[in-house]
């Protein structure tokens, strides 16, 4: 990895970091989901910076991919466990970095993902396997009373590649693959109080371009228009202006021109927290760019 590129990575990371850190700030009982999710995406792009993928903001047992609808009306609860998860890029080059902020009790399911999170990045080195980072993750969070959720992983990052080599488990596993100078990947544990595993809901607001095909329906043309420039990298529902995009989109779905994100949640009534930092494997280490 050269130096450009080294600090393109650094630079996402800061940025994500420190948006991230006064979103979580925000968050108030009585605050609008909607208001605060585009709040938090103005600030990427007023710093500069691109949107990696649309803020995630999932409550409760819900644990991934989920964001504010166009005419989001939910607020935030006494009680939630609400998940922020931003990813951020210059030039391509990805910072992702996840938090979760408790508005009710819930801080000893908090401290297990935050603690299983700094495990793994302790073992990350040259020669060190993903496996070992699972087990690190399983342990941590297992010895709190808590699961970790086993179906998702950390991922790999590279330039407008959201997730590539290697997969980071949440759980141990014999090897997996072996570390290396220079990878770049997210860790990010989940802790639950439910299965430790999710599965998908009906309800989808985030999608991504997954090939290029004609298609005849203005308001399908428009979408594809408005993410041209997004790379393969996802975008929300929320920023599309197309008046019949309810129809455009499942048209671009069949034809397999889009990819949507369902939101994945365990146990209804459960609790998932998250917890994610972005790292450079380094030669006697790593650099995590979203401390």
């Amino acid at each position: 990895m050269n130096d450009d590129i080294f600090e393109k990575y650094v630079e996402a990371g800061a940025i994500a970091s420190r948006i991230l850190r006064q979103g979580a700030q925000d968050i108030r009982i009585g605050e609008s989901y909607l208001d605060l999710v585009e709040s938090i995406e103005s600030r990427v792009l007023e710093e500069g910076a691109f949107l990696a993928f649309p803020l995630n903001l999932s409550l409760n047992e819900d644990a991934a991919h989920d964001t504010a609808s166009p005419a989001d009306t939910r607020v935030f609860e006494k009680g939630n466990v609400a998940k922020l998860d931003l990813g951020v890029h210059i030039d391509g080059y990805i910072a992702d970095t996840a938090t979760t902020v408790d508005l009710g009790s819930n801080s000893l399911l908090l401290a297990a993902s935050e603690k299983a999170l700094e495990a793994a990045i302790k073992t990350v080195r040259p020669g060190s396997t993903a496996g070992e980072l699972g087990a690190a993750v399983q342990h941590e969070i297992e010895s709190r009373g808590y699961r970790p959720i086993s179906n998702l992983t950390g991922h790999g990052l590279d330039q407008y590649v959201l997730h590539r080599a290697p997969t980071i488990p949440n759980v141990g596993n014999n090897g997996g693959i072996v570390l290396e100078e220079g990878m770049v990947f997210a860790i990010e544990p989940f802790a639950t109080t439910g299965s430790g595993h999710v599965g998908e809901k009906t309800r989808m607001e985030i999608y991504s371009q997954i090939s290029q095909k004609p298609v005849r329906i203005p308001a399908a043309r428009a979408i594809l228009e408005t993410v041209k420039d997004r790379h393969g990298l996802p975008f929300s529902r929320r920023w599309l202006k197309e008046r019949k995009q309810d129809m455009a989109l499942p048209t671009l779905l069949r034809s397999h021109t889009l990819h949507a994100y369902p939101v994945l949640s365990d146990i209804p009534g459960s609790l998932v927290s998250q917890h994610e930092h972005t790292v450079i494997v380094t030669v006697d280490g790593c650099v995590v760019t979203t401390r």
